[in-house]
């Protein structure tokens, strides 16, 4: 958010430079998803959207078992129905791969991390103060987001802000501060500003004008590796895929 000098990140067993860009994968684990509603719901289902998404390119698998949409209750204990024995799975089949989900209460996040979850993606902005002690505990990474006043699965309605970047600032760096108390590992911090939650499409706009960005959360893999790949050439930071022009 200021000038300090980026570091690399620490995830699970892996380290990434500054300067590399990930793509976090997503699987969701429920059955009202808005994107292909069902489609990972099924264990086999979802193992098979796993093993697409590594051959894609994904550095990253993020699991959740609760849409962010309004909608029925999702008990703690269906949670962790849907996230816990699959995070198992993927484990076995991928030792080293990063696994993040996507909770936002402390049990299942303490499930998940004994089942081998890597990185908590809590999407609602510390709204379960002990969230940090889990991550803490289990050395995992945690995901410190900004949805100004909203409360889990709820939408924003006319959200106002004096200064969006001020706001995202002071309300990211304090979780952060406050998962730093806790004990969490500084390279294991994760910041979003979280696009869209408790935010319009202008606060949205200026959001993505004025950061940069290490990690690209998306459904379509192998579109987004391609184009953080060609932007990696650009900059010089990978070669390119293909260098055949006046070789020939």
């Amino acid at each position: 958010m200021g000038d300090v000098e980026p570091r690399p990140l620490r995830l699970g067993k892996k380290q990434f430079p500054p300067e590399q860009r990930l793509v976090m994968a997503i699987v969701n684990r429920t059955p009202d998803s808005f994107y292909r509603p069902g489609d990972t719901g099924a264990t086999g289902a979802a193992l098979d959207r796993v093993h697409a998404a590594v051959a894609e390119g994904a550095d990253i698998l993020d699991v959740g078992g609760i849409p962010a949409k309004p909608g029925p209750e999702v008990t703690v204990a269906e949670e962790i129905r849907r996230v816990v024995p699959f995070v198992a799975a993927v484990r076995a089949a991928y030792p080293d791969l990063v696994i993040s989900v996507d909770t936002w209460r402390q049990e299942p996040a303490r499930a998940v991390c004994e089942a081998g979850a890597d990185l908590l993606n809590d999407t609602w902005s510390g709204w379960d103060p002990l969230l940090a002690n889990v991550a803490a505990e289990f050395d995992a990474g945690l995901v410190c987001s900004h949805v100004g006043t909203l409360t889990p699965r709820t939408r924003p309605f006319r959200p106002y802000f004096t200064d969006v970047m001020a706001d995202v600032a002071d309300r990211v760096l304090g979780l952060a501060e406050r998962a730093l108390k806790a004990g969490v590992d500084p390279a294991r911090i994760v910041i979003d500003p979280a696009h869209d939650f408790g935010k319009n499409t202008w606060h949205s706009l200026e959001l993505t004008r004025r950061l940069g960005a290490r990690i690209f959360r998306a459904h379509d893999v192998k579109a987004t590796r391609q184009a953080l790949d060609m932007v990696a050439a650009i900059r010089g930071d990978l070669p390119p895929a293909r260098a055949v022009r006046g070789l020939a």
